[in-house]
């Protein structure tokens, strides 16, 4: 698996290729999150439209990378799962878990609709 981070509007857009399995890939995207927290950058979309594979290890990452997230203030949301990886996470019931999105663009309005949300409510 590779990964490539990007930044559009108020988010961090991090896009998986190939196969989603853990192991060295969960300590290099873990690595990544605590400097992009460092950096204040705490709104991040994980692309998957371009997975062909991901086993409960590569599930596992994906929740690590949403608890290191959440408990830094911020969120990590899901775009463009495949019809396999949206069964996993059906299967897995995690599709309750993750906010999300059948495009990369819904996912990345959806930070910016909440603080729209916030500003009006202060």
């Amino acid at each position: 698996m590779s990964f490539k981070v990007s930044e559009r509007y108020n988010c961090v857009i991090i896009e998986f290729k190939g196969n989603v399995m853990g192991g060295p890939d969960a300590v290099e995207l873990n690595d990544t999150l605590h400097e992009l927290i460092e950096e204040g950058k705490k709104n991040v979309v994980v692309d998957l439209a371009k997975v062909k594979f991901m086993n409960s290890s590569g599930l596992g990452m994906l929740i690590g990378g949403l608890t290191t997230m959440r408990k830094a203030g911020g969120d990590l949301r899901i775009a463009n799962p495949t019809d396999k990886i949206e069964s996993l996470l059906v299967v897995t019931k995690l599709i309750t878990v993750f906010k999300h999105y059948e495009s990369l663009e819904e996912a990345v309005n959806s930070y910016n609709k909440e603080e729209g949300e916030e500003e009006e409510n202060d």
